[in-house]
């Protein structure tokens, strides 16, 4: 006898997404869609797998995701380095320069897909998590920032999340940051005896990540440290008060946090944060800002960019927390089919009933029996149908089927035509 195999399980923090709950999924991901579409962003879908180089050149080097959390290996049939993207902005960037598709002017863009980290897995943290972005590139003007966030500010509306504050910074240009960098490498010298192992790798490498360490022992000497903020010259200011000027006017409430650095090296300008106290330490829900430079670094001819990007575990970890309605859709009618001789007639009920959008689920038996009718019932009230469908021998004589409403309390029955199906149908449907 051939010994059992040995049951697989899921990579660890990688997660598998079952019904109900993938339901709570598809919800997000239809509201996310309507909105991509009423502000005029289009969707892009770029693959899973992409070159080594695209990270390391567009995330920078010394960045926690290049240095510690990339998915990445060689291709044994042709060498090639491969990464699993740990990302969407610079794949989305790279798909743009490739196709030219600034040609012929500035594009907005959304995408929503699983993204790869080696991380610890903890709540709202995952190996494999999924992100929902939107990218506006070829456009310059503070208006596109402000117009980034006014868009993820209407999705946490239409959503329903209110515990969500947005907090603001802006990061300069490049001129304006080697400045303030050299500033903070004379400030953190000063005080190396302060510094965790971390920072003090990143001291000449990448001071500005120093001002990101989670490391409470650092907080007050981070807080102390020179601000970028300080070193903005007049254009900079400019922008940065245009994106303020235009959030005030449309009402969206933001604190300006001059340690916010996000985790990439490819911004410059505008940066922000979403973020919520009900999540715990995962507490950012999205972020983004300006990436100009991003686009040539790739290989492209030089354009500015902007956007951001959401945790969808995050958001739905918000959404349970809060309580807020985030129902699946309603199952309408379950059919109970008390014989098999009555399956043809039903199924072609069925059929015409789904055909004009009518959510239903038909009852299958095992082998040649169908269960007897209490099983159906009790399987009909489960599946959270809102009328039972009843396909049996009396009913089916007279070229009928009986309705029953299994969520009104009433159990009211009615009977209908098996061959005037449209003139009942809209009468099942349950969702608004």
């Amino acid at each position: 006898m051939a010994a059992k195999a040995e049951k697989l399980t899921a990579v660890k923090g990688m997660n598998d997404i079952l019904p109900p709950d993938s339901a709570r999924w598809e919800w997000l991901e239809a509201q996310v869609r309507a909105l991509m579409a009423r502000y005029a962003y289009s969707n892009i879908r770029t693959p899973i797998v992409e070159p080594t180089p695209l990270f390391i050149r567009g995330l920078g080097e010394v960045t926690d995701i290049v240095e510690k959390e990339m998915y990445s290996f060689e291709d044994r049939l042709n060498g090639e380095h491969l990464t699993l993207r740990p990302e969407c902005t610079a794949g989305v960037v790279r798909a743009v320069v490739e196709h030219s598709m600034l040609y012929d002017g500035g594009k907005r863009l959304y995408y929503m897909g699983p993204m790869f980290r080696h991380e610890r897995p903890q709540r709202g943290r995952y190996r494999q998590f999924h992100q929902v972005g939107a990218e506006a590139l070829g456009f310059a003007g503070a208006e596109i920032d402000a117009e980034l966030i006014l868009l993820a500010d209407a999705l946490w509306k239409t959503l329903g999340l209110s515990d969500v504050r947005l907090e603001l910074n802006s990061l300069g240009q490049p001129e304006e940051r080697k400045q303030h960098r050299a500033a903070l490498i004379a400030y953190f010298e000063q005080h190396v005896d302060q510094l965790d192992e971390e920072a003090r790798r990143r001291l000449h490498l990448n001071p500005l990540r120093i001002l990101d360490t989670k490391n409470p022992a650092m907080q007050a000497l981070v807080e102390a440290a020179p601000k970028l903020l300080d070193f903005l010259g007049e254009a900079s200011l400019a922008h940065f008060n245009q994106v303020r000027a235009m959030l005030d006017a449309n009402g969206v409430a933001y604190s300006i946090n001059p340690r916010l650095v996000r985790g990439m090296d490819y911004y410059n300008l505008t940066v922000f944060e979403f973020i919520t106290t009900r999540l715990g330490s995962q507490g950012t829900i999205c972020g983004g800002g300006r990436y100009d430079y991003l686009i040539e670094q790739i290989g492209g001819k030089p354009a500015p960019a902007v956007g951001w990007a959401l945790g969808v575990e995050r958001v739905l970890e918000l959404l349970k927390e809060q309580g807020t309605a985030n129902p699946a859709p309603a199952l309408d009618a379950y059919a109970i089919i008390p014989d098999v001789t009555a399956l043809p007639a039903a199924m072609a009920c069925l059929q015409a009933l789904r055909a004009m959008g009518v959510h239903v689920q038909m009852h299958a038996g095992t082998g040649e029996g169908m269960g007897s009718m209490k099983s159906q019932f009790k399987r009909a009230d489960a599946s959270g149908a809102c009328y039972a469908l009843i396909f049996g021998a009396d009913e089916l004589a007279q070229n009928q089927v009986t309705v029953k409403a299994l969520r009104d309390g009433s159990g009211a029955q009615s009977t209908y035509s098996l061959a005037n199906v449209a003139d009942w149908a809209s009468h099942l449907q349950s969702r608004s």
